[in-house]
């Protein structure tokens, strides 16, 4: 059997010192796409954040991408990062900077020196996302949908083995949402396996893939019938 990807096990997620979610279990083999749902406040982004390591894992088991979120040191959360992209619903791109610069600058930060390497994979990047002759533009001058291109390039630079999007379409318009959940689909049709969070039903409906949903302190998985 074929180790998961992601693995929780009793694992109860806090924000701060409040207990969100508790005895979260859930097993995400490689290559599934699953969507997080559930009301604002409900623990979708603590999940999250505790599975990029932003939020400490206290009790319970967690395994993600060969990571112990237990054990995880500080120092080790760079290297976590470069197993899994994240794509966040406000972009977080560098305003300041090129497309290209934006791309550049995660690939020097995580240690790629080459720079016709460099060149060839932000190209790459950018062809899978349609975003390759827009390069040269500063992100601000780009409309939401692309921005969030941009981003979902920047999050496969290193070839991520999971993709945790937290509420990728959240800053869309609906026909740019459903531009922005067709690429996805893509990037998972080509093997990716990808978590995303969000509050978007026209999606799930579309784009039918496996539920799971945070409810009054709990995680469960949600037949696809019920899950609007």
């Amino acid at each position: 059997m074929q180790k998961p990807i992601l693995f929780l096990e009793n694992a109860d997620i806090y924000q701060r010192d409040n207990l969100v979610l508790s005895k979260v279990n859930l097993t995400i083999q490689k290559g599934a796409f699953y969507y997080l749902i559930g009301k604002t406040g409900s623990g979708k982004s603590s999940l999250m954040k505790t599975l990029y390591g932003d939020l400490k894992l206290r009790r319970g088991m967690g395994q993600i991408v060969d990571f112990d979120l237990k054990k995880i040191k500080e120092k080790e959360i760079p290297f976590l990062r470069r197993k899994i992209g994240i794509v966040f619903q406000d972009f977080k791109l560098l305003s300041d900077r090129t497309v290209f610069e934006n791309l550049e600058f995660v690939l020097k930060a995580t240690g790629w020196k080459d720079k016709g390497l460099i060149k060839e994979k932000i190209n790459e990047v950018l062809d899978k996302v349609g975003m390759q002759t827009k390069y040269f533009k500063k992100t601000f001058e780009l409309s939401g949908g692309e921005q969030q291109r941009v981003a979902i390039a920047r999050a496969l630079l290193n070839d991520p083995e999971l993709i945790l999007a937290d509420e990728p379409t959240g800053n869309l318009d609906p026909k740019t949402s459903l531009e922005v959940m067709a690429l996805l689909n893509q990037i998972h049709q080509s093997g990716k396996t990808i978590l995303m969070a969000t509050h978007d039903y026209q999606l799930i409906v579309k784009f039918k893939q496996k539920t799971i949903k945070c409810e009054a302190g709990e995680l469960f998985e949600v037949a696809q019938k019920t899950a609007v």
